[in-house]
């Protein structure tokens, strides 16, 4: 498959009164046409800005963002404009990413009156078919979005960010607000439209079970670096990293008398502003050596595509 979104050493610091935020330091990865790259780890890890900063809803301190070998990040005016029909977001909070003053046929048509895509008649026989890609009824065109349950809000958002045909899209923990029941059908929904639609995905999560189910590929984020990434059968079969494995030790199992056994991690998440030298993760680790608190680890090919940041597994 042809390589679509690629990231390359992309960096996002925010200013605040007592330093910066290493939001995100130093983050490299690809993204095959038509796959799932799952993107998963704690709360302000840096994977939901990874995701902003792909589909240039915020600006990146340094790096470069290739979709199809072009830099979005480098883009301005016109150009930027038309790369912005090809990559779009599905946000996590499907209430608050609606306007709330506009019906749910005026939301989903936006994107298409902003681009002067058909008349005002055409547009909306357009919206009636993409309601209809995700589920929703066409007797839902003229409600508004506290009339409507979450599963719902979120096929809205959803047919939003299908309305100008894009390749790619941002998944911003889609499911994140739902119930469980209502996750699988959006889930199922995500996959149906991948194959129908061509489409690819980053699909950002803390919940490894959810990115199991939909991801080709995962890529484990820690305090704003990336410490493991593998193909999704490679992950859950031989986790390399520790946080990695602590993380999906927290994954229970649906079945009677079978349970992982629990990693507790020490203490919490260090503070961005100022990160801790060596591996980010050694204050925590549980197998960290000394070289863990000095020298930081390389993000390396353990075998078979299979990376991971760790100097215990190559033996440091």
């Amino acid at each position: 498959m042809p390589e679509l979104v690629k990231a390359e050493n992309l960096v996002k610091h925010f200013p605040v009164a007592a330093g910066r935020v290493h939001a995100v330091d130093d983050v490299s990865f690809s993204i095959m046409e038509g796959e799932t790259l799952g993107l998963v780890g704690e709360s302000g890890c840096g994977k939901s800005t990874t995701g902003r900063l792909l589909v240039r809803l915020i600006e990146a301190t340094s790096g470069r963002i290739l979709y199809r070998g072009r830099d979005i990040a480098s883009m301005n005016g016109r150009e930027l404009r038309q790369a912005r029909r090809q990559v779009q977001i599905i946000f996590q909070d499907p209430f608050s990413s609606l306007d709330p003053r506009k019906c749910i046929g005026e939301t989903i048509g936006k994107p298409l009156e902003i681009f002067g895509v058909g008349s005002g008649r055409e547009r909306e026989g357009m919206v009636d078919v993409l309601m209809e890609k995700v589920g929703l009824s066409p007797r839902l065109y003229y409600k508004y979005p506290h009339e409507l349950d979450g599963g719902r809000r979120q096929r809205v958002g959803i047919a939003r960010a299908l309305s100008l045909s894009p390749d790619f899209i941002v998944c911003d923990e889609p499911v994140s607000s739902l119930d469980v029941s209502i996750q699988a059908q959006i889930l199922n929904l995500l996959q149906e439209l991948q194959e129908r639609e061509k489409l690819t995905y980053l699909f950002v999560s803390h919940d490894l079970s959810v990115v199991k189910h939909i991801s080709n590929r995962i890529a484990v984020m820690y305090l704003g670096k990336i410490v493991e990434s593998a193909s999704s059968p490679d992950l859950f079969h031989d986790t390399l990293h520790p946080y990695s494995q602590a993380l999906l030790a927290a994954v229970p199992i649906p079945k009677l008398n079978r349970r992982r056994e629990r990693i507790i991690l020490e203490g919490g998440v260090p503070s961005p502003i100022a990160p801790p030298p060596g591996c980010r993760f050694h204050t925590r680790c549980p197998q960290r050596m000394d070289i863990c608190a000095s020298e930081e680890p390389r993000l390396v090919d353990a075998g078979g595509g299979h990376l991971v940041a760790c100097h215990r597994v190559f033996g440091a």
